[in-house]
């Protein structure tokens, strides 16, 4: 059972692909951030990079795009008729206006790639009016209908034009791709006639919303359901369908539940798994996923899993079932460039070769274009996927405003010494009697030691006075000098509460000491209650009786 899901909401549109129940890929556009790929533009050269062999094209995004010397015109070859390289200025000028489409999104602080060898793809072809060949897609694999199909298009084939044949159209007649190519034609007319009228830099084609081109591109035959839950929408994907397939429309829902379409289908949940490091496999083992901006790398471990006949099995075992996740996860999680992946050791070659057929074998039904190389010398496996768009990961998530993307923070052992030369430079620099310095709660209490013990010990070391205050909203790498100067005046700003003062409090746990009383915390600063054990999670009102650098002692209020 192969289904699509459709999720349209008011600010964006998801659509997920189930085979058999499981998520195998998933696509989200947001309204906010409009979608630049299959775009065509009418673009002005700024700059040429001869040394890039590249040029920087104003197409009126934010940032110009990339246009590389092989992705310019149609039948573009490397070589002069002498011999002679081309470059990027023997093909480019300088404020030239061009005609481009978008292939790459921008990503990070990278432009858009664009190409002139503009293509427009339609329900079962893809008109490409700047080269001049027939191609077919590689998912066709049936040697009789590929040269069935190939007949047939050859026959009606624009000159000079070039055409390509995709996976929805096996199986269809004359009629079906006469009326599919009549419409490209007639849309590439109306691109170029707004090519001559408009002043770059202008857009000259809008590629179709995320719901249509899922129609377009993903609705074949090989679907048994497609689901969804705007009515505007599943109208339009039924005149679109009566237009191009009308033997579909019978397999099109529109979901009128009052749950989310996506927990009805169980998909949330399925989109959560997709952001986890770490992937578990059946049998007990798992895979680990660690992505970088040059590369992507996959470890492979046997985990829980310890096999039943002997190690070489066990290996044998777990490297296939993970190539087999290996392949699902970089359709799922749409991830490109230069992937390489750290299978199990394998002392016997034969071993080698069933795993690399079976990633290879698994990665046939991924619609983007991969390539395994084979494996290195190290024993890793290195393959590339084709990077288009945005991974799942970046645009559900953004980077940790902690780390930073890193992963990692500095330890509060790390802060706490950083504290330390603070205060030395400090009580070294000035003639301040006291100072108070605010830090996350964890390094603060680190700073502040179990009773105030190491507190004490940094006082005697420096012959200062020293207050330490944990704030919450600071982070965990960061801290604030908020005072210096007289004992008496950075004691009245470091202390949370005063002597006398009533609060409302929360009772977080028992005293460790003293088991009739309990503690509550302001920002990491203790205040221990007489006699609230009994009121371990619960908020009180109480009255601070005595008041210290680390501590306060206070009593119930009724």
């Amino acid at each position: 059972m192969n289904e699509i899901i459709v999720d349209v909401s008011f600010d964006q549109s998801r659509v997920a692909l189930l085979e058999n129940g499981e998520l195998a890929e998933i696509y989200i556009e947001r309204f906010s951030n409009k979608r630049t790929v299959g775009n065509i533009y009418k673009g002005r050269v700024e700059n040429i990079l001869p040394g890039m062999q590249a040029a920087f094209v104003n197409i009126g995004l934010e940032k110009n795009a990339f246009l590389y010397v092989k992705d310019v015109s149609g039948d573009f070859d490397e070589f002069f008729s002498n011999g002679e390289r081309v470059g990027i200025k023997d093909v480019l000028k300088k404020n030239q206006e061009i005609m481009v489409q978008v292939v790459k999104e921008p990503l990070d602080s990278k432009g858009a790639r664009v190409t002139t060898n503009i293509t427009l793809p339609g329900r079962f072809l893809v008109l490409a009016p700047m080269a001049n060949y027939i191609g077919i897609s590689r998912r066709i694999e049936n040697e009789e209908e590929r040269n069935r199909l190939k007949e047939i298009v050859c026959k009606m084939k624009p000159e000079g034009m070039g055409i390509i044949i995709r996976t929805a159209a096996e199986g269809k007649d004359t009629e079906d791709f006469k009326q599919d190519l009549d419409f490209l034609l007639k849309l590439w007319r109306n691109v170029k006639k707004k090519g001559r009228l408009y002043t770059a830099p202008r857009i000259i084609y809008k590629d179709l919303n995320l719901v249509m081109r899922t129609v377009r591109d993903m609705f074949t035959r090989n679907i048994d359901r497609f689901i969804i839950n705007n009515k505007c929408e599943y109208q339009r994907v039924i005149e679109l369908l009566e237009l191009t397939s009308p033997q579909l429309k019978d397999r099109v829902c529109y979901f009128d539940g009052n749950q989310n379409i996506f927990d009805y289908y169980k998909v949330e949940a399925k989109i959560s798994s997709a952001l986890n490091r770490k992937v578990w496999l059946k049998s007990g083992g798992y895979i680990v996923i660690d992505q970088t901006e040059a590369l992507t790398s996959i470890d492979v471990n046997t985990g829980k899993f310890v096999g039943s006949i002997d190690l070489k099995d066990t290996v044998l075992k777990t490297n296939l079932e993970a190539a087999e996740e290996i392949a699902k996860q970089l359709r799922l999680r749409d991830i490109g460039g230069i992937i390489i992946v750290d299978f199990i050791d394998m002392s016997n070659h034969e071993h080698d070769r069933m795993v690399l057929d079976k990633l290879r074998c698994c990665l046939k039904k991924d619609r983007t274009k991969s390539n395994v190389l084979g494996m290195t010398q190290l024993g890793l496996v290195e393959l590339t996927r084709k990077k288009v768009g945005k991974r799942i990961d970046s645009v559900l998530q953004k980077p940790c405003p902690y780390c930073e993307g890193t992963g990692r923070v500095l330890s509060e052992e790390t802060v706490a010494k950083k504290i330390e030369r603070e205060l030395k430079r400090i009580f070294t620099h000035t003639n301040s009697e006291a100072a108070l310095i605010e830090a996350h709660p964890s390094v603060a209490a680190l700073v502040i030691g179990s009773g105030g013990e190491h507190l004490a010990r940094l006082e005697k070391m420096f012959n200062r006075y020293i207050y330490i205050k944990g704030s919450s909203h600071l982070h965990p790498e960061e801290i604030e000098v908020k005072v210096t100067g007289k004992k008496e005046y950075v004691e009245s700003q470091a202390l949370p509460v005063r002597i006398g003062e009533i609060l409302d409090v929360f009772i977080s746990e028992l005293h460790a000491a003293n088991t009739g009383d309990g503690i509550a915390r302001i920002d990491g600063y203790v205040i221990n209650i007489d006699k609230a054990a009994k009121l371990v999670g619960q908020k009180v009102r109480v009255k601070i009786t005595k008041a210290f650098k680390t501590y306060a002692k206070g009593v119930l209020v009724n």
